[in-house]
């Protein structure tokens, strides 16, 4: 009778959820350490920044640079125009984009696929291509430095806004739809009282998303004002940096006030983003 084959025992491996926490903990160091040096020259006066190393901590704590951005700088004006370039651009784009995802989604008309890939193609276009055809347009309508060269361009939606919102609108039971359409809803009502209500994680996603974007947009506003009249926050930024001569500590007090409210965004809404754009498909 042939012996039982014995199997040798298993070794054990290094522990991988060890070195997943290590490599996030690298990668969060990466990422926090240019936060956390803005935060801490922002509170430094000049000849702390030239005497220390860039990651200490400021002795004594110093709100002087704060003071010159509000008072001397005239900071409030960039700040005031880019929430309003926001406000204004995040309605406009949720607004246009659901209607865009619900008519892609859901409504079925001849050649609706063809558009839409080819509507999505056009994210393919880098932005700095149309920038001096658009430059071109704004100057001869008169738009040039105005409220709306800064809005226009942004605020009838975007490829990707309507791709994210149509790929989650997609994603509802027909049966919700169809009860909806038996009940003599039509394509209005089953968008506004049914599709939006069940889709508020994706928009509020997308909303965080646009609002992170036309923050941070720089190059087109750089190109389209001239003078401090619509400048917006990042150009403003970006002006510190000639008109004090390179003062970093100024920058990094005017740098960390731009941040701020993206991080207080982000930090409320980060599960609602994860959760909404794991259910649209992405991964």
């Amino acid at each position: 009778m042939a012996a039982p084959i014995r199997f040798a025992g298993r070794r054990r491996s290094v522990p991988t959820a060890a070195i997943t926490y290590v490599v996030l903990a690298a990668g969060a160091v990466l990422t926090l350490a240019p936060f956390l040096m803005s935060f801490l020259t922002a509170f430094k006066s000049p000849s702390q920044f030239a005497s220390t190393s860039p990651l200490s901590w400021p002795s004594p704590f110093t709100d002087e640079n704060f003071a010159t951005l509000f008072t001397e700088s005239g900071f409030v004006s960039p700040i005031a125009v880019t929430a309003q370039v926001v406000v204004v651009v995040v309605i406009g784009q949720l607004l246009f984009s659901i209607m865009a995802a619900f008519a892609f989604a859901r409504l079925n008309f001849r050649g609706r696929d063809v558009l839409f890939w080819v509507y999505l193609a056009t994210m393919m276009v880098p932005q700095v291509v149309t920038v001096i055809p658009l430059y071109v347009m704004f100057t001869q309508v008169g738009l040039r430095n105005t409220f709306w060269s800064l809005v226009l361009p942004f605020v009838f939606g975007s490829p990707y806004a309507v791709f994210l919102l149509r790929e989650y609108f997609r994603g509802i039971p027909e049966d919700i739809i169809s009860a909806a359409k038996i009940d003599g809803a039509g394509s209005w009502r089953i968008l506004w009282l049914i599709v939006v209500p069940l889709s508020r994680p994706i928009i509020a996603t997308l909303a965080v998303i646009t609002v992170v974007t036309h923050w941070n947009n720089f190059m087109w506003p750089l190109i389209i004002t001239t003078g401090k009249d619509w400048q917006v926050i990042t150009v403003a930024t970006a002006a510190l940096q000639g008109q004090y001569n390179g003062n970093w500590t100024l920058v990094m007090a005017a740098t960390t006030i731009a941040m701020a409210p993206l991080l207080v965004l982000f930090t409320i809404f980060q599960r609602t983003i994860v959760n909404s754009i794991s259910l649209t498909g992405f991964k």
